[in-house]
């Protein structure tokens, strides 16, 4: 069996960076925040970004890093990592500026109602991989494309060293099985979700080495580069807050971990600790569109939170996968 992937964000270490300050008062009033990184306890839930000026500054929680954006928006961050740890991490700051973190160990602070119905189908064969066709676990990030997902293929180093045209190619396909809901299953498609290539772009991913989520600057990129070692890819999203609805969708980045793995579109019987770029790129593009993780017992579906090294089978939806594009689009 290939080597086991989870989805999981780089460790930060908040000694190494600085930073932390006496927790600041929650529901409003003046505060100060010590330089450097913050944790979730430096900012903690009820606190005003407003009052804090914490917009724009780094709040990292169990490995997890991500940039306090402005009033109203959201942002999340999942990585593919080889160690198959787990974590999951997101900061919402609503309109008046007040911070929330929901559910810290799960991937979305909105995750946790579609999660519970994961959860339930856990029980029903601990331990057991089911058929990707007749397993039901699903769970949604909260968040959802509302018109058409607009991305851009960074200029530099490509994964698997593809041609740009090879690697646009397999990435549109990888998009459009989330977007088609392609499946083996014989279910037919009635996910409205659409995406859109653009072009290649000078612009990078608002991802550090680190894996973190940075600023936004509002251009969706899918690139590789260099990320923390045991990281294989990463997505950041950000959305903005829906009255009644998921929140939409602002800007999704992609990459891949070229630095530290490898990449192929054809693996073989020869493939070894090789990740397949269209199983892992399937995966990835389930984030962009709002599926969150499920766990134990769901390795059949395509956002199981773990991938295995030369396996095509994430390549298309299981059963939980469709349902879950079902319950947002």
């Amino acid at each position: 069996m290939g080597k086991v992937v989870a989805a999981a964000v780089t460790v930060v270490s908040l000694a190494a960076l600085g930073g932390g300050a006496a927790p600041p008062r929650a529901g409003g009033g003046a505060c100060t925040l010590a330089p450097g990184a913050l944790t979730v306890d430096d900012l903690p839930a009820g606190s005003s970004v407003l009052d804090c000026a914490a917009v724009g500054r780094l709040v990292t929680h169990s490995g997890a890093g991500v940039t306090v954006p402005g009033p109203g928006m959201k942002v999340s961050v999942d990585a593919l990592t080889e160690d198959g740890s787990l974590h999951g991490f997101t900061l919402a700051v609503a309109a008046d500026g007040t911070v929330s973190y929901g559910d810290l160990t799960h991937a979305d602070t909105d995750a946790d109602a579609a999660s519970a119905h994961a959860r339930t189908s856990v029980a029903a064969a601990p331990g057991r991989a089911r058929a990707a066709c007749a397993d039901d676990a699903y769970a949604t990030a909260g968040h959802k494309e509302y018109d058409t997902y607009e991305w851009f293929l960074g200029d530099g180093t490509l994964p698997g060293n593809l041609a740009p045209d090879d690697a646009r190619r397999a990435l549109e396909d990888a998009i459009g099985t989330i977007t088609a809901s392609r499946n083996d299953c014989g279910f037919g498609d009635t996910v409205t979700a659409k995406a859109r290539f653009l072009s290649r772009t000078g612009n990078e991913a608002d991802i550090d080495r680190d894996a973190r989520c940075m600023a936004r600057d509002g251009v969706s990129v899918w690139d590789a580069g260099d990320l923390s070692g045991g990281v294989v890819a990463t997505t950041c999203s950000w959305s903005r807050a829906v009255s009644g609805g998921p929140d939409s969708l602002r800007e999704a980045d992609v990459r891949f971990n070229t630095r530290d793995h490898t990449f192929t579109d054809h693996p073989g019987e020869a493939c070894s600790n090789t990740y397949d770029l269209r199983s892992v790129a399937t995966h990835e593009a389930g984030h962009v569109f709002g599926l969150a993780h499920v766990g134990e017992s769901h390795e059949s579906q395509t956002m199981y939170t773990n991938s295995f090294a030369c396996s095509t089978a994430a390549r298309t939806l299981g059963r939980g996968d469709v349902l879950g594009l079902r319950s947002l689009y």
